[in-house]
């Protein structure tokens, strides 16, 4: 008996041991992602050298390429995780929404424009060059199309709304105008502010779109 209690001990000990391995080198990978994607958006990916990124988390070069194996591993990631927080934003500012058109606003006024579209924007041509990384982007993806369908049903189920097409119809055509017009336009607060009212326009004539939650 004593025997067993000793052995569920040691493998105790041994799952507590690994666990709290891990636990640090979480943390430090999520420094290295936050301090590389502050330094991307002001640079862009090929002005950030690694050993900028590891002095701004407070790591080592080494722990860079131990982590992410490669700079450019490292800003597909940020990009996909930045375009995620954007989206979360996005679906938080529109879930107020008292119509349809009032949904797509805010949605476009909250994603065109922002920092974190524009990294995943470069982060998709980078990935042309680079097959390897491109399995990340596809999921992230998948993520913006399943999180906006998600969001967007609950609001139109919250607020009574009728809608002609399904709810992941709208959340790849929403995602694919945004990435479109952004790729097109430059960041300047004018082109940024037609580029809105473009997607805006856009979605309230398609009438796959949400518009119809008008009625």
């Amino acid at each position: 008996m004593a025997d067993i209690r000793s052995l569920a001990s040691l493998r105790a000990e041994r799952e507590n041991g690994a666990r709290a391995t891990r636990e640090p080198g979480k943390r430090m990978r999520s420094r290295l992602l936050d301090a590389a994607v502050e330094l991307f958006k002001d640079k862009g990916q090929a002005g950030v050298a690694v050993a900028e990124i590891a002095a701004a988390a407070g790591a080592y070069p080494s722990q860079v390429t131990y982590y992410f194996r490669t700079k450019e591993a490292l800003f597909v990631e940020a990009a996909c995780r930045e375009v995620l927080y954007v989206a979360r934003q996005a679906e938080q500012a529109a879930a107020g929404a008292r119509s349809g058109s009032d949904y797509n606003r805010r949605l476009v006024e909250t994603v065109i424009g922002s920092p974190g579209l524009a990294l995943f924007v470069e982060a998709l041509s980078l990935t042309r060059r680079r097959q390897d990384l491109s399995p990340l982007v596809e999921r992230t993806f998948e993520r913006l199309h399943a999180e906006g369908d998600r969001a967007y049903a609950d609001t139109r189920h919250k607020r009574g709304w009728s809608q002609a097409e399904d709810a992941a119809t709208v959340a790849r055509r929403f995602w694919t105008l945004a990435l479109g017009v952004t790729l097109r336009e430059g960041a300047t607060e004018t082109a940024v502010a037609e580029a809105v009212e473009e997607m805006v326009a856009l979605l309230r004539f398609d009438p796959r779109l949400p518009a119809a939650g008008d009625r």
